[in-house]
């Protein structure tokens, strides 16, 4: 979609360092330079001010990933686009069967009313939970991974979703300043919600948390 925009050599291309390495493989391979700009913390997805201090003379477009379920705001997002004569491109998520999406949001909902220590996510604008992303707050060090070893060994399956910014591969290394998504990367942890969790699976996915959220109240 880049090369048939006529984006390519000498332009920029603005997105987020938070999530897939492809986005700005893409960039790349179209002759473009990718441009990191810094995330909502809420969504997840580019914040439209970020994205407009990322602009400069040489920028042709953004690419807007839509991430775990939350949209960007994808209205600002366009507008921005049509001020600076930008093309503003969409990497959505897979499409889940609307009976799936109201079991995970029930499942989402039982995990928000019970869950302590850690913060769970803002469930506005119609969150779809692909994945149901809690943040594990660091106390100055990175308790986020301590706490995932500790589910994993109560037979909880947990997953960080973004282990590396983009920003900070070997290949796309920027001296960039992007704290939401450097946070971000410290703090997330992804936590079952799948619409086939029994009742009694979603109360060990509580127990096991609970059992370590007492530790981190002090990070509030």
């Amino acid at each position: 979609m880049l090369r048939a925009a006529g984006v390519g050599v000498g332009d920029e291309v603005v997105v987020p360092a938070f999530g897939n390495v492809e986005v700005a493989e893409a960039v790349t391979l179209a002759g473009a330079l990718p441009v990191f700009a810094d995330i909502d913390p809420v969504t997840y997805c580019l914040d439209p001010d970020a994205v407009e201090a990322a602009v400069t003379a040489r920028t042709a477009a953004v690419v807007v990933v839509h991430r775990f379920g939350r949209r960007a705001d994808i209205a600002r997002l366009h507008a921005l686009g049509q001020r600076h004569g930008l093309l503003v491109l969409e990497q959505g998520e897979y499409e889940t069967p609307y009976d799936e999406i109201a079991q995970r949001r029930q499942q989402a909902a039982y995990l928000d009313a019970k869950l302590k220590g850690v913060r769970t996510p803002d469930g506005g604008d119609g969150h779809t939970y692909q994945q149901y992303v809690v943040r594990v707050p660091g106390n100055g060090r990175p308790d986020r991974d301590a706490f995932a070893r500790a589910v994993r060994a109560k037979g909880i399956e947990c997953r960080v979703p973004v282990k590396t910014p983009v920003h900070r591969l070997p290949e796309f290394r920027r001296c960039v300043s992007l704290p939401q998504t450097e946070l971000a990367a410290d703090e997330t942890l992804a936590l079952p919600v799948d619409a086939a969790l029994t009742k009694r699976e979603m109360h060990r996915i509580v127990s096991a948390c609970n059992a370590l959220g007492g530790l981190l109240q002090s990070a509030f």
